[in-house]
């Protein structure tokens, strides 16, 4: 069997698709680039926003013309929340946003029953090996599905997060899985209506070939009902990986020369609260540092309220953690910020930001906003300006909030009309594009440490450990790590000289 995954979304969803692509490599199958005469075209999706639904939505129409003969099969947080909508744009395969594993050999066993009845099936071959492990410890380098098309991919900022999706309250729930005419099968995963907490799913370890990054997942799901989100009956309750198993993992990235590995989950911040004897996230990054001594470790998205000087201070022990750090801020106004129900102030998200300073000097700090949230006066937008312009951000994930059905913030009076939000975007989008010119000015004449990814018309590219795109004229090699002293700014990028 051939296959080909496209992706849209978050890390989380990448590495969920390598971890796919991966099982299927296991067990005899081959993957290919969208459009090289595939079996299977697997699509995992996103619901995050208005927009992401879109595009998951372009996705599947996109592939059903592009390989006519193909089995179809989409998963993820869209197909989760609503797999008759997945199965009416085509879907011979309906999976949601759990139990990777079965999906992956649900494939498998709709694509050989296909190749059966046409005589044969792709390069793969239909004899399939016996069921790999889920947790795909045993297991090589699995490739992530070329054809990525998310916002987030591993080459460049972490997963935005303000986290909405369309909800169909028959759908909640996470692991929903059908053939064709699948619908959801678990009941909605909330801590507040006594359900039993979902396992974490382990899934092979890898990335794709030729990147110099892997993803490393070690949580999924989030508690928080913030009141834009439906990612908890997307992804059901928080769970965790336990600190052995990711030791494990990143034991074998280290192993297998990734440079930088960039921890990531749903709400990492929550990490370890449903292990036994609660391991922190510290306790969990120090764990993998342990494990991947000769890669960087980079956090994915962060809770502005979990970051305290003790945080910062288990965090600045481990040396081989990138010094940038982005924020789920959302809005810098009190008010706001209550309406969302996101559990901390503005005060204390700058003094997040201060503690991190003062532990990191010179550290990248980026952050999310949603602009135009249900509510949000002039005033309160005036002081959301003045706060993103106090924390001197690197850079900024910038959105115009997008009601979504089954949200709370989708039924809240007062909702700001779209030319309000675009123009709030906007006038966000340039604050921070010109604190993101100052801290790259700010760079010039230090040396900093950059992992080189790729080559371009003559200069070889990379990042810092603080998250800037480095530029090097003259030779280099892809996955090295050299200091680099930073001599100027232009063309959106910062230039250097090897040491």
């Amino acid at each position: 069997m051939k296959f080909c995954t496209v992706t849209l979304g978050c890390k989380v969803n990448q590495y969920e698709a390598q971890g796919i692509a991966g099982i299927l490599i296991s067990r005899g199958h081959v993957q290919a680039a969208p459009g090289a005469g595939c079996d299977v075209c697997i699509i995992n999706t996103c619901a995050v926003t208005a927009e992401s639904s879109r595009k998951s939505r372009q996705a599947v129409r996109r592939m059903k013309k592009l390989a006519p003969g193909a089995l179809v099969a989409v998963c993820g947080c869209l197909s989760q929340l609503d797999p008759r909508e997945a199965e009416a744009l085509g879907a011979d395969i309906t999976g949601g946003s759990g139990d990777r594993q079965g999906f992956a050999l649900k494939i498998e066993e709709l694509a050989l029953s296909a190749a059966r009845g046409a005589g044969s099936m792709g390069q793969g071959g239909p004899e399939a090996k016996p069921p790999a492990s889920p947790c795909g410890a045993e297991q090589d380098g699995a490739e992530l599905g070329t054809g990525s098309m998310g916002q987030g991919s591993p080459e460049t900022m972490p997963p935005a997060s303000p986290r909405g999706a369309e909800l169909d309250v028959a759908a909640r729930g996470a692991g929903s899985m059908g053939q064709g005419g699948g619908s959801a099968a678990m009941p909605p995963a909330s801590p507040r209506g006594g359900a039993r907490r979902p396992a974490f799913e382990e899934l092979p370890p890898g990335a794709a070939t030729g990147r110099t990054r892997a993803l490393l997942k070690i949580q999924d799901g989030c508690d928080n009902y913030c009141a834009y989100c439906v990612i908890p009956y997307a992804r059901g309750e928080a769970r965790s990986l336990p600190l052995e198993r990711a030791a494990a993992h990143a034991r074998r990235l280290d192993e297998q020369g990734f440079r930088e590995i960039v921890v990531t989950g749903i709400e990492i911040s929550s990490y370890g609260k449903d292990l036994d004897g609660s391991p922190s996230l510290a306790d969990a990054i120090r764990t993998i540092s342990e494990a991947a001594p000769r890669a960087r470790l980079r956090l994915g998205s962060l809770d502005p309220g979990t970051i305290t000087e003790g945080f910062c201070g288990g965090l600045g022990a481990i040396e081989n953690l990138c010094d940038h750090f982005h924020l789920s801020l959302q809005s810098g106004c009190d008010q706001t910020l209550r309406r969302m129900g996101r559990g901390y102030g503005a005060s204390s998200a700058l003094e997040a930001i201060s503690s991190l300073r003062r532990r990191f000097p010179g550290c990248g700090i980026t952050a999310d906003l949603i602009a135009g949230f249900p509510g949000e006066t002039e005033a309160e937008f005036g002081q959301t300006m003045l706060f993103i312009k106090a924390a001197e951000f690197s850079g900024m994930h910038i959105f115009q909030f997008s009601p979504r059905n089954g949200t709370k913030a989708a039924d809240m009076p007062q909702q700001v009309a779209k030319s309000v939000k675009r123009e709030r975007a906007r006038a966000a989008a340039l604050a921070a594009e010109e604190m993101a010119h100052s801290f790259k000015l700010g760079q010039v004449g230090k040396t900093l440490e950059v992992l080189f990814e790729r080559e371009r018309d003559g200069y070889w590219t990379g990042h810092s450990r603080n998250y800037l795109e480095v530029a090097v004229r003259g030779a280099g090699e892809k996955n090295s790590v050299h200091n680099v002293q930073i001599a100027s700014v232009g063309g959106g990028l910062i230039w250097g000289e090897k040491n």
